[in-house]
């Protein structure tokens, strides 16, 4: 099994809120990633793929077609938007980096499994400090 990863960035705003709560209760729970008037982040993805390696060609998947399907799925629709308002993914999500992930292998699953590989993790750093990685749903 070969691994393989791929890095885009991406820029992007968003609130954590849930809409039925007071601004102070979104406050008391999400800090200052609640503010009403948003707030972006300078993104890093990274996806994952994996999947045998191929004898006649050593390629997991085409690095190209890795790229295209990640800029055309995700990052196209995602940088410079609102992440609440813009991303029709995250409609009805809360905007935290954790759904996001989500969200995102949900996008990225069938069209990598379409293209050859297996998805595997997808990682993003929304800060030099915070990371999230899924690995999806373990049955």
């Amino acid at each position: 099994m070969v691994y393989l990863t791929r890095r885009e960035r991406f820029s992007a705003a968003h609130r954590m809120y849930i809409p039925e709560w007071s601004d102070e209760q979104n406050l008391e729970v999400f800090g200052k990633c609640s503010n009403p008037s948003w707030h972006g982040h300078d993104y890093v993805l990274f996806v994952t793929v994996k999947g045998p390696l191929p004898e006649k060609t050593g390629l997991v998947i085409n690095i190209n077609s890795l790229k295209e399907i990640i800029r055309e799925k995700i990052i196209d629709k995602v940088d410079h938007k609102n992440l609440n308002l813009e991303v029709d993914f995250m409609k009805g999500i809360n905007a935290t980096t954790e759904n996001l992930a989500v969200a995102i292998w949900n996008e990225l699953e069938k069209p990598l499994r379409e293209a050859g590989c297996e998805l595997h993790c997808i990682r993003i750093d929304e800060t030099e400090n915070n990371t999230i990685e899924y690995y999806g749903k373990k049955d």
